[in-house]
């Protein structure tokens, strides 16, 4: 009796140990996914896209970026400062790609080059996308392009 009882316990004991892994396998899977869908690509031609290749905006041979509607999202002066639409300065962008927010805090950089395609990373280092090296500079078009994806996101929730 005794034995069955041990084996009974075992088995709810496996049974929770391979449901309790399951859950955290799928859990990972769910998080790693959602970070995809967050990741901005800029191509040769100067298009922005997302994870699954929507175009988002474009940049002009003017370094304005516009957003898929035709609406200035921002552009860039000769001295690298990034202006909004509206004439309000948002930061500034190094031909290394970096780009620095108002306050000069460090918002993105480009890394690691892959033939003609550069890494985008946050400022923590994380993989936000990548960007064609004719367009380092626009790297910061990925944070401007979520910032406002982000922004129509919550305004349709509501």
């Amino acid at each position: 009796m005794k034995i069955k009882k041990l084996i009974s316990t075992k088995t709810v004991l496996l049974l929770t140990m391979f449901l309790t892994v399951i859950t955290l396998s799928t859990n990972a899977q769910t998080k790693s996914d959602s970070s995809q869908n967050k990741k901005i690509h800029i191509n040769k031609k100067g298009e922005i896209h997302d994870h699954g290749w929507n175009k988002l905006g474009f940049i002009t041979k003017e370094n304005i970026v516009k957003n898929n509607e035709g609406k200035t999202i921002y552009f860039i002066d000769a001295r690298g400062n990034v202006i909004d639409s509206k004439g309000k300065k948002m930061g500034m962008a190094k031909k290394n790609g970096s780009y620095y927010n108002i306050k000069g805090e460090n918002v993105l950089n480009v890394g690691k080059t892959q033939e003609e395609k550069c890494e985008i990373l946050d400022g923590k280092g994380h993989n936000i996308g990548s960007v064609h090296q004719n367009y380092k500079l626009h790297a910061c078009a990925a944070h401007c392009l979520l910032l406002e994806q982000k922004m129509n996101d919550e305004k349709s929730k509501k």
